[in-house]
């Protein structure tokens, strides 16, 4: 290799993409095509980044299989900043299983998070561990070990695990100091705000007050009979009721659980759970009817009381009750939550993290354009939606991906 294609990975691993191409700017062979197509990545022109690594993949020939396959990552990447979900996964673990045969395993490692980045998104948290558990080499490159502990510390950050993400962040910190490549600093700096933002909030006896994720896991690791918000689930401890699938066993459990201890009428059941401004008999005999059933499902973890206005929930164990709620709740939070981190998605990309219908997403980007909470630009399938990331607090909760017990 030429010492204008050293230079320029050198200048690209220190992240100075404007130093690489000015030594390679001009060539058009596949080394500077490759080396051109990582520079535009890292300044942003995702679009020609994409072209000018395709352009290389196909220059080397058939003995050069390390060089494609390196491209095939480079390209997976940019897949992931452009939040094109939909890149084929088989491409990437094909090209990192080419990677490992000839002994480049640090960019083989790069891969692996890249694959788990990508899993973590979606909410597939199991298998994004799964990616990362296997054997990496005992020195990788400190920005290639950055991204990976930050990917550790996002599935930590997911399951309510702080201990664990505070050491991966601060490994990821130490990395790159050490890579010195701004952008990821900066990206390693606004992980570690996540830790100390409000991230819900707990509603007990009529008052309310921000949680921060620690504080949540200490929430759910207690003896508290929890209502869970964010999940829609009743919590104690390790038994979880889920009821995400039950809408109105739900907001029945969530409203007698705000009113504890004291109890609620059945006139204010009636328009939280069915919405119904004027009850009728018929609809005093539903209400008994999911009464019922939600004492059913609760089981072991509390009873419902009936009381001369209404019903009252009694915890059978636990001797404080409350409600975990969103620190923002409004209508379409997990979509803006998704959103929030800055980066450009497709309604597609957004349809596959939230496991809806790419229509039913349209829907609502386009009810949230029209109240100026996104915008979009690009037509047809190259629109795409961003929003400012939300103030104050960190989205964790809201994103995709069962939380403890979940």
């Amino acid at each position: 290799m030429d010492s204008l294609i050293t230079a320029a990975g050198r200048a690209l691993a220190a992240g100075d993409p404007l130093g690489a191409l000015n030594r390679v700017a001009l060539r058009d062979d596949a080394p500077a095509l490759a080396l051109r197509g990582i520079a535009m990545a890292q300044l942003g022109d995702l679009v020609r980044a994409k072209a000018l690594l395709r352009r290389a993949a196909r220059a080397f020939g058939p003995r050069e299989a390390v060089a494609r396959a390196r491209c095939l990552v480079a390209e997976a990447e940019i897949a992931l900043v452009s939040r094109d979900l939909g890149w084929p996964a088989k491409t990437l673990a094909a090209a990192r299983a080419t990677l490992e045969r000839h002994g480049d395993l640090a960019n083989a490692a790069h891969a692996r998070t890249i694959e788990a980045r990508r899993l973590l998104l979606v909410g597939r948290l199991d298998e994004a561990e799964r990616t990362l558990a296997d054997p990496v080499p005992a020195a990788l490159p400190p920005a290639v070990d950055a991204a990976r502990a930050l990917v550790v510390a996002g599935i930590a950050i997911r399951r309510l695990r702080t201990a664990p993400a505070r050491a991966a962040l601060a490994r990821a910190e130490a990395s790159a100091r050490a890579a010195a490549v701004p952008a990821l600093t900066a990206e390693v700096e606004n992980a570690a705000l996540v830790l100390a933002r409000p991230a819900a909030r707990l509603v007990a006896r009529g008052r309310e007050r921000p949680l921060r994720l620690e504080e949540v896991e200490a929430l759910l690791g207690s003896q508290a009979l929890v209502v869970d918000a964010c999940r829609h689930a009743v919590r104690q401890a390790d038994r979880t009721v889920a009821l995400a699938k039950r809408p109105v066993l739900f907001a029945l459990a969530r409203a007698l659980a705000e009113a504890w201890p004291g109890d609620v009428a059945r006139d204010l059941l009636l328009r939280r759970a069915f919405g119904a401004r004027h009850a009728d008999e018929s609809h005093r005999a539903r209400l008994r009817v999911e009464i019922g059933r939600l004492r059913a499902e609760l089981g072991e973890l509390a009873g419902i009381e009936a009381t001369p206005r209404g019903f009252r929930l009694a915890p059978l164990q636990a001797v404080e009750l409350v409600v975990l709620a969103w620190p923002a709740e409004e209508r379409h939070a997990a979509l803006l939550a998704l959103l929030a981190d800055g980066e450009a998605w497709s309604s597609s990309a957004l349809a596959l993290a939230l496991g809806r219908s790419q229509r039913t997403v349209q829907r609502a980007l386009d009810a949230l354009a029209a109240a100026g909470r996104v915008q979009g630009y690009g037509r047809g399938r190259a629109r795409r939606w961003t929003t400012p990331p939300l103030p104050g607090f960190t989205t964790s909760l809201l994103l995709p991906g069962p939380l403890p017990g979940g």
